[in-house]
């Protein structure tokens, strides 16, 4: 059982390393001269970067990717929090059931950010506020980091699920 619980609990730091990294680092759409995230855009050439402002197209949409990876990244923390508060609090049969819930909210999230992302990234980068043509580019490793976390956090939400009812 020992080995079970240092297995999630670095499952879950795994999880919470990813979506800090796909919600910060600066590669959600990459291409030969620029790469954006939600947040700015930035030339690879003159090593310019540019905030991500109201000025931009569906600029809508781009809140609501950084809403949601934030709610993301945060739910992965308090639940992270809460598994070692209930490890220690609650009589067994009653545990995790809370950090479930907290970890599959967070699947919720990043799932909504990178769906949103995916469905509206044509119209993201048409806009007239890019200081470089980024239309013509490609997913970067952000993005997938965010798919990849997605993958974690609904994991490791049903293995606490399963982990409630082990003696």
């Amino acid at each position: 059982m020992l080995i079970l619980l240092a297995f999630i609990i670095v499952f879950h730091i795994t999880s919470a390393a990813l979506l800090f990294i796909s919600t910060i680092d600066n590669a959600w759409w990459v291409g030969e001269n620029f790469s954006t995230d939600v947040w700015r855009v930035c030339s690879t050439n003159t090593s310019i970067c540019m905030p991500i402002t109201d000025q931009f197209r569906e600029y809508q949409s781009i809140q609501a990717v950084q809403a949601a990876m934030i709610l993301s990244t945060i739910f992965c923390c308090v639940g992270f929090l809460v598994f070692i508060l209930q490890l220690f609090r609650l009589k067994q049969g009653e545990r995790f059931v809370l950090t479930s819930i907290i970890q599959l909210l967070s699947c919720l999230c990043v799932m909504i950010a990178a769906s949103i992302y995916t469905d509206r990234h044509k119209e993201l980068h048409k806009s007239i506020g890019y200081m470089a043509e980024v239309s013509e580019g490609q997913y970067g490793y952000s993005f997938v980091l965010a798919w990849i976390a997605f993958a974690f956090t609904l994991i490791s939400g049903v293995m606490y699920l399963v982990l409630r009812k082990r003696k």
